[in-house]
């Protein structure tokens, strides 16, 4: 088998393992929805739950398709027109990317910073408190 043959199977597992990323993530992502829904009743919980569980999904379908185009274009005798293609659809995608990674995470990167390890474990903690507290009438 030539090296050719053994690139061209590479970027077809990584187009294969992203579209498998986003169908078993989405997959994934309701059932955990749909545990939160059962547990708290929220709608808006589960509705939010599966934004961004389906969001990180989406973000790693997308770097695996990413991945996928790169190889491909690296193993194959890339024209400028291959590469100009390339660079939009690595753009479009990188696009997508932060604007998912800013809608998961609510702060923009260069934001990030200012959103510590601690504060966000604490956010959380106060967050799942305030899923689990019943309320009392």
């Amino acid at each position: 088998m030539d090296t050719h043959a053994v690139f061209e199977a590479v970027g077809i597992a990584f187009e294969f393992a992203g579209v498998a990323a986003l169908a078993v993530g989405f997959v994934v992502a309701l059932a955990i929805a749909l545990a939160v829904w059962l547990r708290t009743r929220s709608g808006a919980d589960a509705f939010r739950t599966l934004r961004e569980a389906f969001g990180g999904v989406i973000l790693l379908g997308l770097e695996l398709l990413v991945a996928a185009d790169l190889v491909k274009t690296v193993t194959s005798n890339p024209t400028l027109t291959d590469a100009l293609v390339l660079g939009i659809i690595v753009l479009i995608r990188t696009i997508l990317s932060f604007s998912l990674q800013v809608e998961i995470d609510g702060v923009a990167p260069w934001r990030r910073a200012f959103v510590t390890g601690p504060e966000v474990l604490a956010h959380a903690v106060r967050k799942a408190g305030a899923a689990e507290t019943p309320e009392r009438g």
